[in-house]
């Protein structure tokens, strides 16, 4: 099952390999290490947006799907009641 913790981890090990991944590629290519450096920056930035971006969707949807089983247990909870009252009335 998947869980908000199971969701934060994933992010940011998600995060932290690709911040890792950019920054050895830049590191190695022939630039200057001020432009080096400011690409590093960039990067880091625009992969933390993306993370963000994708654990509030994965939010979204993990709270969207918890509220439909939490309706449908109250819905079969409520069923359940309707139909004791019903055999106990008739």
């Amino acid at each position: 099952m998947i869980n908000k913790d199971t969701v934060t981890g994933f992010g940011i090990g998600f995060l932290a390999g690709a911040a890792i991944g950019v920054a050895l590629g830049f590191l190695f290519a022939p630039r200057p290490g001020r432009e080096t450096r400011e690409l590093i920056k960039e990067k880091a930035e625009d992969w933390r947006e993306r993370v963000e971006d994708w654990m509030e969707r994965m939010e979204e949807k993990i709270e969207e799907r918890v509220e439909e089983r939490v309706d449908a247990v109250k819905k079969g909870r409520a069923d359940k009641a309707r139909k004791a009252v019903e055999r106990q009335a008739g």
